[in-house]
């Protein structure tokens, strides 16, 4: 029992280490996407690092639900022989917890700017849409008024 419960100390470490990965990458998105010139490749590089990292974070809560509802019904009984091995478990959720929330409140704030990005750069599609058919029907209104209707035309055919 106890070496299970290692186990699962040991999986919430390792999502503690995952969460602090994702922390970093949140960071650096949020520094491409402060730059002036965004950078679309290193942004998705990011994105395609960071999926990796939640697919890893997945497999170890799985595993942790898992061993964890089996673990459950021993521990109710015994709760006083495990003590310190349960607040240690509390205590790593808790960090866990706590990291998530750091984590989802970065991920909105990417996710603004990322739409405020790309509303400029719908903007920007649109005034330069606007621009090209200015620049069309002028070309056309002046390739009309060169054009003379020719003043003898006898209508009696």
């Amino acid at each position: 029992m106890e070496n299970q419960l290692d186990i699962l100390a040991e999986s919430l470490e390792k999502k503690i280490v995952i969460l602090q990965r994702l922390q970093e990458y949140s960071a650096q998105q949020e520094q491409v996407l402060d730059r002036e010139d965004m950078d679309l490749e290193a942004f998705d590089a990011l994105v395609e690092k960071k999926d990796k990292q939640i697919d890893q974070l997945n497999k170890l809560d799985s595993g942790f639900e898992i061993l964890y509802r089996k673990l459950s019904k021993e521990l109710e009984g015994n709760r006083d022989k495990y003590a310190k091995q349960i607040k240690r478990l509390q205590e790593l959720i808790a960090q866990v917890m706590e990291m998530s929330v750091s984590i989802q409140a970065q991920e909105q704030r990417n996710k603004t700017r990322v739409e405020a990005f790309f509303a400029g750069q719908r903007a920007q599609i649109r005034q330069g849409r606007k621009s090209s058919k200015a620049a069309y029907d002028y070309y056309k209104n002046m390739s009309k008024s060169n054009y003379v209707m020719p003043q003898f035309f006898d209508g009696k055919k």
